[in-house]
């Protein structure tokens, strides 16, 4: 059959404007919830307790994938880059929440500014009538996934109160002063619905020789969970967010359980507890937007940054937990008796080789990778020049994991469950490739959305250019996800 060219493009275009006008009208608002510990049985074990108005709401009402998975190192810098830019370590560089500078011969924290890809949210600001806002509890959190100077960002002080950079709104400092945080000094947390005299599960124990402590127990708690979230419910408020001519994005960094899993592990009961408490926490910010911007006038998604591995029991924990110094000179005995060079340093879960200077030879490398399979810790490494011990996924989790000179030499992975020793004596350490710190759950919540569960495997870096769809913006420059087209409204979705 024959066609002009004309022709052929004004079909060509009729059919992409017919799928256009067929899209979902979009929200003038999408709220980006990033839990950084988050695992789907977390949500498995406490579903009989939870209400309708909370994380039900979000994944019987929204598009859920109970397995993203973050196919490399799960350091919580390492994944929110990831959720940032849609790209792996290997593209954006930041490999973990810190390493090791030789030239600074020292290491280094994880910053926005080492960033190698672009982000999600300098997207969004690109485009006109847009605003981005990020809250966390960390200021280097915050930067890092907005990745551009064009964002207003929030965070908690040590002082426990939200400050920002730049001009500080009018609305701020009457926030900060009816919360002030010395009303929760030697507060009792006690279990979700229990009665007010049930034993509590813990006190957030203030000393004034010892702040530090406090913080650090209020950090690590729900109290600072719900702050965050008022601290939301606030903030979308005073800047009416989605309710002007401006599309809003608010991301929400949330922390506590991170924290609090670095002490207790996956599987402490105050950790279920603490997902009780989200699911509160939800209700109440859900319900504040129910009211502003308005029910079906904003976008909900929900996705973890990483899982967690469980605390090792007591009568294991001195096999489970790893001393890396002493792992390290292990390493270098072996690599003396095969002249196979010197570890200048070894910074979980890297190891930096030393060669007088002089580039150091793959052969070292993999002689290196080989002594640390000697140590009954270690169960595969992956070199610079791209050798690895293990031939299957796991090579393309490390293969993800690695960006040239940051990640040093050798990369290792331990064997399953054993972690970081810090020298506590309890407690757990993020950033390994298995299953429990890489799987994590996500959700669309909308009027854009589709309201089903869907079982198949998804990947961290298909979150940002999903968004951007959303959103009607460029999907990251580096961006090596996909679009989750099975999310949206609209026709029937394909299976899987």
């Amino acid at each position: 059959m024959d066609i002009c060219r004309r022709k052929f493009g004004a079909c060509i275009l009729a059919g992409l404007a017919a799928r256009a006008v067929a899209l979902p009208p979009r929200p003038k608002l999408l709220v980006l919830l990033i839990l950084e510990q988050l695992r789907p049985d977390y949500l498995d074990n406490i579903w009989p307790q939870t209400g309708t108005g909370g994380l039900r709401r979000l994944v019987d009402g929204g598009a859920y994938f109970p397995d993203c998975r973050h196919s490399a190192s799960t350091f919580t810098a390492s994944t929110l880059a990831t959720l940032a830019t849609g790209a792996w370590p290997a593209q954006h560089g930041i490999v973990a929440d810190s390493w090791y500078d030789r030239r600074a011969k020292k290491p280094v924290r994880a910053s926005d500014e080492d960033l190698r890809a672009t982000t999600l949210g300098s997207q969004i600001v690109a485009a006109p009538d847009t605003r981005l806002f990020v809250t966390s509890l960390d200021p280097v959190d915050s930067a890092l996934f907005a990745g551009t100077s064009a964002a207003r960002l929030f965070w908690m002080s040590d002082g426990g109160q939200f400050v920002t950079r730049g001009p500080e709104p009018r609305w701020l400092a009457d926030y900060n002063r009816l919360k002030p945080i010395q009303t929760l000094h030697n507060a009792p947390w006690v279990a979700v619905g229990a009665p007010t005299d049930a034993p509590r599960l813990r006190t957030l124990a203030f000393d004034p020789a010892h702040p530090q402590e406090f913080l650090s127990l209020y950090k690590a708690s729900p109290f600072a969970q719900a702050a965050q979230f008022e601290f939301a419910a606030e903030l979308i408020s005073r800047e009416r967010l989605g309710q002007s001519s401006t599309f809003d994005f608010l991301c929400i960094i949330s922390s506590p359980a991170a924290l609090l899993g670095y002490e207790s592990g996956a599987h402490s009961p105050l950790m279920r507890q603490m997902t009780l408490q989200l699911d509160r926490q939800l209700e109440f910010l859900l319900a504040q937007l129910d009211r502003a911007p308005g029910i079906d006038m904003f976008n909900f998604v929900l996705a973890g940054a990483h899982g967690a591995p469980p605390a090792p029991a007591n009568e294991t924990r001195a096999r489970l937990a790893v001393n890396g110094e002493m792992l390290a000179q292990a390493i270098q005995q072996s690599l003396t008796k095969s002249n196979g060079g010197r570890i200048a340093k070894y910074l979980y879960p890297f190891l930096y080789l030393d060669m007088d200077g002089s580039p150091v030879p793959e052969a070292s490398r993999e002689a290196a990778g080989r002594a640390a399979l000697e140590q009954p810790q270690v169960a595969a490494y992956f070199t610079a020049g791209g050798a690895c011990s293990i031939h299957d996924d796991w090579e393309r989790r490390f293969r993800n994991s690695f960006f040239q000179g940051r990640a040093g030499d050798v990369m290792l992975s331990y064997n399953p469950e054993y972690i970081e020793d810090y020298g506590a004596g309890r407690g757990i350490s993020y950033g390994s490739l298995y299953n429990y710190d890489v799987r994590t759950p996500l959700c669309f919540y909308g009027p854009q959305f589709r309201a089903r569960a869907l079982e198949y495997p998804v990947e961290a870096v298909d979150i940002a250019p999903t968004l951007a769809r959303a959103i009607g913006v460029a999907s990251p420059s580096s961006s090596v996800g996909r679009v989750l087209a099975d999310a949206f409204a609209g026709p029937e979705p394909r299976t899987q």
